[in-house]
């Protein structure tokens, strides 16, 4: 069960999120649910920003391993993406 100090820690570090009740869901799913969409979201943001930042140490030579900036950066925006969409999807569902 989600206790009331871990809500108030995510409503802390995300403080526009409040996750719309789904239907037929109880309360504490639907609020782990919603809570943990957001936290994808900010996840996928520091994957790109590190893809960023890797791009820019990266070894510019021919020796260098040129592909893996790109792949943080894609697997930071698809997150963004997936859980974006989640999150319409679900706010759509449940009317909010």
């Amino acid at each position: 069960m989600m206790t009331k100090a871990t809500t108030m820690l995510l409503a802390g570090l995300i403080p526009n999120a409040k996750p719309t009740k789904i239907p037929g869901l109880d309360g504490t799913i639907s609020t782990i649910f919603g809570y943990g969409l957001y936290v994808l979201v900010l996840a996928g943001v520091a994957a790109t920003g590190f893809g960023v930042y890797k791009l820019a140490i990266s070894d510019k030579g021919r020796n260098g391993g040129g592909s893996e900036p790109f792949k943080w950066m894609g697997s930071g925006v698809a997150a963004i993406l997936l859980a974006s969409s989640l999150i319409a999807i679900l706010n759509g569902i449940a009317g909010g």
